[in-house]
């Protein structure tokens, strides 16, 4: 993982826990498409279009909404300035509550769409300088990493350099397994938990403000 603070590793595995939590949900609210993992979705795109199956749509509307939520957030920091993470957490948080409220209201399709919104925003999470540092809901840059460190690791490098990128994966999958339960137990009222899960994440970064970039 790049240099981070250990409070700042917390944070990203967390995010990542909830970026694969609500990634569950919404597939298992679509039946099978992805509201943090645009890359499947970019596939689900491809093939929708050369079958002429009209689900295209929806895989449309998710990538848009995703991008959509990168700009937001980008956005929204820079006009927090150094309160850009905590305003990264409170804008994620209000969008998931809203997703959770439309489910409740019969409109499932609209929820998930703001689910991304929201994953797209906290995207923004760890950006510097105009850059996203580290990417929090997608996995497979994190695969190449963890196979990158290991190697290194084979090779006389850091004998554990590997571990971070393979905590950021576990949080992914960890969240992926608990919003499948979440769901099954809850439908999509699993989405209220995810976005007190946020809050909670909030107030761990409100007590620590000195921490701040």
């Amino acid at each position: 993982m790049i240099a981070l603070s250990r409070r700042d590793r917390v944070l990203a595995v967390a995010l990542s826990l909830l970026a694969g939590f609500v990634d569950a949900i919404g597939f298992m609210l679509t039946g099978g498409f992805f509201v943090s993992f645009m890359s499947g979705n970019s596939t689900r795109l491809g093939v929708a279009l050369a079958t002429g199956e009209r689900m295209a749509a929806l895989a449309a509307v998710l990538i848009a909404s995703f991008v959509g939520g990168v700009v937001l957030g980008a956005l929204i920091g820079r006009a927090a300035g150094r309160g850009k993470r905590r305003a990264i957490l409170a804008l994620t948080a209000a969008l998931l509550a809203l997703a959770a409220l439309l489910a409740d209201l019969g409109a499932p399709g609209a929820a998930v769409a703001v689910v991304a919104l929201a994953m797209g925003a906290e995207n923004i999470f760890f950006e510097e300088s105009g850059e996203v540092r580290l990417g929090l809901t997608y996995m497979t840059g994190r695969l190449v990493k963890i196979g990158q460190a290991i190697a290194a690791a084979l090779s006389g490098g850091a004998r554990w350099g590997w571990l971070p990128q393979l905590l950021l994966w576990l949080g992914l999958l960890g969240g992926a397994a608990l919003g499948t339960l979440a769901h099954g137990l809850l439908g999509s009222d699993a989405l209220w938990l995810a976005a007190l899960w946020t809050l909670a994440l909030l107030a761990f970064k409100l007590l620590a403000p000195h921490a701040e970039a």
